[in-house]
């Protein structure tokens, strides 16, 4: 049986209009999972995963419950580039999506996470150390705390009251992870 994990760190999201855009993951990064091992996500993990899988989502803490978007719709687009995966979505007029917004725009979100199996020869271990390779992704998450990947940033962008540009509020937030 296909073992399914999830990853999250603190990325850059940034809020235009109804959109929410950053990365849900950063190749190069390495960081801790748990006491248990360290691990880094290689360039083109996810790119097998985006041409053959039919509908990834795009929830609230993985609560399957609370759907901000998929692809099968095209309410998110997932994209690799030289820096990780990236993610556009289209917040819907509910009350996840709402408060993702706010939260969004205020700087007060934790991060990104994402929910994925490793492929068939996907892995490579060096000792303690985990390179993922190729993954199936299953889904996105926009997280309120504790992000896997600590060392990076958060942002938010928002229409501010009659302005014609977009304003940025930049706030870094240094996350420890648990039991460190």
């Amino acid at each position: 049986m296909t073992q399914h994990e999830r990853r999250a760190a603190l990325l850059e999201i940034r809020a235009k209009g109804r959109k929410i855009e950053g990365y849900a993951a950063t190749f190069g990064t390495e960081t801790r999972i748990g006491a248990r091992f360290t691990e880094v996500i290689a360039p083109g993990a996810f790119s097998a995963s985006l041409k053959t899988n039919g509908d990834i989502l795009a929830l609230v803490d993985h609560d399957p419950a609370r759907v901000l978007a998929r692809t099968r719709s095209g309410t998110l687009r997932l994209s690799e580039d030289t820096r990780g995966l990236a993610f556009s979505l289209d917040l819907p007029d509910t009350t996840a999506g709402r408060d993702v917004l706010a939260l969004a725009e205020r700087g007060d979100l934790g991060g990104m996470s994402f929910g994925f199996a490793v492929r068939d020869g996907g892995e490579h271990w060096q000792g303690d150390h985990r390179e993922l390779r190729a993954v199936d992704l299953f889904e996105v998450s926009i997280v309120s705390a504790f992000p896997a990947y600590p060392d990076t940033t958060i942002a938010a962008r928002s229409r501010v009251a009659n302005a014609p540009r977009l304003s940025l509020t930049r706030r870094y937030i240094d996350l420890m992870e648990a039991g460190r």
